[in-house]
């Protein structure tokens, strides 16, 4: 009887969730119907998948994208030291 409340907590209608919060009833990268009976890969803890090869697709997008805003940061960090050294070095001229 566990089973099927541990099952029954993942597929009925979730009254305390979040919003933004996957839902349990779909696979999160392909939306595929997830059936009672089949094996939820999960993710994140709270991600559902209907299987290992969307939850891997999902992280190696997820490693990606983590790429890219540390790319994106370097960039920002870069430009705004660059800009910080510029506003120091500005002359100001004081009319007499």
């Amino acid at each position: 009887m566990a089973a099927s409340v541990t099952c029954a907590f993942f597929f009925d209608a979730e009254l305390l969730a979040e919003p933004g919060m996957p839902a349990m009833d779909a696979c999160a990268l392909c939306a595929k119907p997830l059936a009672r009976d089949s094996d939820v890969f999960m993710y994140r803890g709270d991600t559902p998948f209907c299987s290992e090869e969307c939850r891997h697709e999902q992280m190696h997008l997820d490693a990606v994208g983590a790429r890219q805003a540390a790319r994106r940061l370097q960039r920002f960090t870069a430009e705004a030291e660059c800009h910080r050294g510029q506003r120091h070095s500005r002359k100001v001229s004081i009319a007499s």
